[in-house]
């Protein structure tokens, strides 16, 4: 009798990893919202390029940069965390199979979207960089002074994941 509950207990458990397939595709439908503004973003660009000044066009290539790269963070997180947390995705031989492909880890997982974070951090703060005029109000100070403050605290927190997985890494197995 407890051997039966036991069973079936850790059956259900370990059936339980499929209630996490909805959020997956929430995120599949995240990439295709973000590819209806990179799409309306580039439209937006082709009407009023003779009209935009040069920063104007650079600061608008950062914003389709930066949908890109949130897309992309989507997608590694979409296919590491389903194969990861749910399943193994089954694409055979296909040539266009991603070499990362069921070889990232939760922890290599982890390097990526900090990674990535940074890397959008760093396109944001780069805009409001190029949107510096002449003169700014104090409000504008403090706003920039605390995208560099965030900014530092995401490249300071993705040096300490690396390094903590590289202690975990480099420690003995017990």
């Amino acid at each position: 009798m407890l051997k039966d509950t036991e069973y079936w207990l850790e059956k259900i458990i370990f059936n339980s990893r499929w209630i996490l397939t909805p959020f997956y595709l929430g995120l599949v439908l995240g990439i295709i919202l973000l590819f209806i503004k990179f799409v309306q973003k580039l439209w937006y660009m082709f009407s009023s390029v003779f009209a935009a000044s040069v920063s104007d066009v650079i600061v608008d290539i950062l914003v389709l940069v930066d949908i890109a790269l949130v897309a992309s963070l989507l997608l590694i997180i979409l296919f590491s965390g389903y194969e990861i947390f749910v399943s193994k995705i089954d694409t055979g031989t296909h040539a266009d199979r991603p070499g990362w492909m069921g070889k990232v880890d939760f922890s290599g997982l982890k390097l990526k979207v900090i990674g990535a974070i940074v890397a959008i951090s760093a396109i944001d703060l780069l805009k409001s960089f190029m949107d510096i005029s002449r003169e700014m109000s104090a409000s504008d100070e403090d706003k920039l002074m605390w995208k560099v403050i965030i900014h530092t605290t995401f490249v300071v927190s993705g040096l300490l994941f690396a390094l903590m997985d590289k202690i975990v890494g480099d420690t003995k197995k017990h």
